[in-house]
């Protein structure tokens, strides 16, 4: 019975350290599987799409910059 419980404490932690990893990869080929359908459909943001993007600025430099020596 010990031996059991053991094997089952070790498969247990194994799914803990994989179970991250699996639902990751499970997004990363969800994303890729909407991206490759919007290639082949062509499509373009609709106007509500491209509107609720935040507009992003370039950053500049400061000029006293930590840095620099």
């Amino acid at each position: 019975m010990n031996l059991f419980l053991d094997y089952l404490v070790v498969t247990a932690l194994l799914a803990l350290v994989l179970l991250p990893a699996g639902l990751g990869l499970a997004r990363e080929r969800r994303i890729d599987r909407q991206l490759r359908d919007a290639a082949r459909r062509g499509a373009e943001p609709t106007e509500t799409e491209s509107a609720a993007r935040p507009v992003t600025a370039t950053r500049r430099p400061h000029l006293r910059s930590w840095a620099r020596v």
